[in-house]
C-alpha cells in the first residue's frame, strides 16, 4: 500500500486520550493532539527559560552557557531564579515535554491499532533522565546533585562524578550497562548490514528473502533468531542499557559513597580465596 494512501486510511477521528476532537488533527505529516500542543508549550517555555538564564550569565558562547542546579545548601527547597531556580523550572518543563511526547506516541499507536512498544521504550529514556535530575537528588537530599544544563559544564559534571567514586568503571551496574550498550551497537550493526546485504545483492540479481538472511546467521554463528526475534533482541538490549545506566547512577551516592574499587573488597575477602 502506498504511504500516502495508508495515511488516509489511518487519519481518522478517535484514539485520543484527552481533548477529544479538539486537537485531533495533523500539521503536514505530524499528528498534533492535546499532548502535541503540551509538548510544544513545555519545550518552548523551557527553551525560553534557558535563554533567560543565559542572559543572566556572562557569556553567549553556546559551549559555555550553563544553567546550574541550586547550591547544595538549598537542599530540596525552591531556590531563587538566579541561584538555581531556573534550573528547577527547566527540569519541570523538560519532564513535561518528555512525558507529553510519550503520551502523543500512545495516541498515535491507538490510531494505528498497534502495541505500545515505542512509548514504553521512550519511557526508559525518560526514566534515565529523571534518575539523574529527580530521583538521585531526592535520595541525596539536595537538587544540587543534579547535572547542569550546558555542554562543557555537563561534561565536567560527568567527569567529576566519575572521579568522586575513584574509578567509576568499577561500578558493577556500570559494567552491565556498558556491556548492553556495546551489545546493542553490535546487534544493530549486524541486523542493518544483513538487511542491506539481502536487498542489495548486486546489479541484475534478485533481492534475497528472509530465509537467505536466516541462512547466513545459521552458517555464521550456528543459529538465527529470525526476523521478528532480532527486533525483540534489539529492544531488550537497548532497554537494558538504559535501565542499568539508571541503576549505576542511583546506587552511586545514595547507597554507596566510597570509591567503587572498594566495593570489590567484599568479593576478594571471601573465605574461598584464603
Amino acid at each position: 500500500m502506498a504511504l500516502l494512501s495508508f495515511e488516509r486510511k489511518y487519519r481518522v477521528r478517535g484514539g485520543t486520550l484527552i481533548g477529544g476532537d479538539l486537537f485531533d488533527y495533523w500539521v503536514g505529516p505530524f499528528y498534533v493532539g492535546f499532548f502535541g500542543v503540551l509538548t510544544a508549550f513545555f519545550a518552548s517555555l523551557g527553551t525560553a527559560l534557558i535563554v533567560y538564564g543565559a542572559s543572566m550569565g556572562d557569556t553567549w558562547n553556546p559551549w559555555l552557557i550553563s544553567i546550574n542546579p541550586p547550591p547544595l545548601e538549598y537542599g530540596l527547597s525552591f531556590a531563587p531564579l538566579a541561584e538555581g531556580g531556573i534550573w528547577q523550572l527547566v527540569t519541570i518543563c523538560a519532564i513535561g515535554a518528555f512525558v507529553s511526547w510519550a503520551m502523543r506516541e500512545v495516541e498515535i499507536c491507538r490510531k494505528l491499532g498497534i502495541g505500545y512498544h515505542v512509548p514504553v521504550a521512550f519511557g526508559f529514556a525518560i526514566l534515565a533522565y529523571m534518575t539523574l535530575v529527580v530521583f538521585r537528588p531526592l535520595l541525596m537530599g539536595a537538587w544540587g546533585h543534579g547535572f547542569p544544563y550546558g555542554i562543557w559544564s555537563h561534561l565536567d559534571w560527568v567527569s567529576n562524578t566519575g572521579y568522586q567514586y575513584i574509578n567509576f568503571h568499577y561500578n558493577p551496574a556500570h559494567m552491565i550497562a556498558i556491556s548492553f550498550f556495546f551489545a546493542t551497537t553490535l546487534a544493530l550493526a549486524l541486523h542493518g548490514s544483513l538487511i542491506l546485504a539481502a536487498t542489495n545483492p548486486g546489479k541484475g540479481k534478485e533481492v534475497r528473502q528472509p530465509e537467505h538472511e536466516d541462512g547466513f546467521f545459521r552458517d555464521f554463528i550456528g543459529y538465527s533468531v529470525g526476523t521478528l526475534g532480532i527486533h525483540r533482541v534489539g529492544l531488550f538490549l537497548a532497554l537494558s542499557a538504559g535501565f542499568w545506566s539508571a541503576v549505576c547512577m542511583i546506587i552511586s551516592g545514595p547507597y554507596w559513597a566510597e570509591g567503587w574499587p572498594e566495593w570489590w573488597d567484599g568479593w576478594r575477602n571471601l573465605p574461598i580465596w584464603q
